[in-house]
């Protein structure tokens, strides 16, 4: 028997060989026929957002180097990555929500995949920030429609591979509810429970690297949802001013090296008066009121300073507005998806004065009746 067993295990397996034959081929198969790997390969991380992901069905070649983690980094090496406009929108009239990109170089935008959310999701309540450097998307909590429940969903997209990915879940279920991403940390902060009204003063801190939620400290108080962004390494949050406008708005702002919530500067507090949004270390408002002055706080005087220069495009961007900045541009989304780019620079004097010149991109028509829930920019 023992003679038999090593007999038969000499013998090959045909169709062993064939698959292996196969699986050798592909692996050797060129990334383009008549060009060098190395040369191939520079070829395909120049492929510009979304391309790369797109053409992983070109061959097994080509999808096995566009995956691989060596391609991501040697692609962050050489400084390829662009910054893209990612925007959230949803229509009111037919409860469509998606996710679409904005190339602001050449005006073009990318429809992305479904997110995967219950189709009775309510837009408004789902919170959102990202990790612009790792061309990640990050989606939090949301409110059902039909059972008027919150939720603890995390979702992410990666610019990579053009995907969503559902990650683990918040400690605390909430809704229409704040995010901000500090030191590669995500902070979901305030909202409430959807069923019962009650606010939330718990805050959950995400670890994306370990995909895990911890406890946070506690706000000292429980706000309604307004507005926030981060500066620095501190977010600001802020309930803004609300009808009559009998009380001062209530903001605080979180220190993630002590873990401690402060209360936020009465100038800095009082001042902000729209939508905020940051570039480089500067914190500025698009104002709620009259012609959408834009205004610029100066934390030394804590006070807020107008900036000067164009006056912004009332007429081609209508609110509800989301924006968000880099690189000296801000990009402001408007009903209907038009956008607005403000390219900020500093005025003569010395004394850090600011001025902005606009730029209005309009939307495809088939955008016509969307509105924006939340803008991000994301390198890819």
């Amino acid at each position: 028997m023992a003679a038999v067993k090593s007999s038969s295990s000499s013998v090959s397996n045909p169709v062993s060989d064939q698959c292996s034959d196969q699986e050798s081929s592909k692996k050797s198969e060129p990334l383009i026929p008549g060009l060098p790997d190395e040369i191939a390969e520079l070829c395909l991380l120049y492929l510009p957002y979304p391309y790369q992901a797109l053409v992983r069905s070109v061959s097994a070649s080509w999808n096995r180097a566009i995956t691989d983690s060596s391609f991501v980094r040697c692609k962050k090496s050489l400084s390829l990555p662009l910054p893209y406009l990612f925007v959230f929108a949803f229509n009111k009239v037919t409860s469509r929500i998606q996710w679409q990109a904005l190339d602001p170089r050449s005006g073009r935008w990318f429809v992305l995949p479904p997110m995967p959310c219950p189709k009775a999701a309510c837009p408004p309540g789902f919170a959102c920030t990202s990790l612009p450097r790792q061309g990640k998307l990050v989606v939090l909590g949301g409110v059902r429609s039909d059972s008027e429940c919150s939720t603890r969903t995390t979702i992410v997209y990666r610019t990579s591979t053009n995907q969503w990915s559902i990650a683990a879940p918040m400690r605390t279920p909430r809704s229409f509810f704040d995010a901000g991403n500090i030191n590669g940390k995500i902070l979901a902060v305030g909202g409430g429970e959807a069923r019962n009204g009650d606010l939330i003063r718990a805050v959950d801190c995400y670890d994306p690297e370990n995909d895990m939620w911890v406890a946070s400290a506690a706000l000292p108080t429980s706000l309604a949802k307004y507005d926030s962004n981060v500066v620095g390494n501190k977010m600001y949050v802020t309930e803004g001013w609300m009808w009559p406008f009998m009380l001062s708005p209530r903001g605080v702002v979180y220190d993630p090296d002590e873990d401690t919530w402060q209360g936020m500067r009465r100038g800095m507090r009082d001042g902000w008066t729209g939508v905020s949004v940051v570039v480089g270390e500067r914190l500025l408002v698009i104002s709620e009121y009259g012609d959408c002055p834009m205004k610029v706080y100066d934390p030394d005087e804590d006070t807020w300073r107008y900036v000067s220069g164009d006056k912004f495009p009332c007429e081609a961007l209508r609110r509800p507005f989301a924006a968000s900045g880099v690189e000296g541009n801000i990009y402001v989304v408007a009903c209907g998806l038009n956008v607005g780019i403000g390219r900020l620079s500093e005025c003569g004097g010395g004394k850090g004065e600011l001025k902005v010149e606009w730029q209005v991109v309009p939307a495809p028509s088939a955008f016509r009746g969307f509105s924006p829930s939340s803008c991000q920019v994301l390198y890819a």
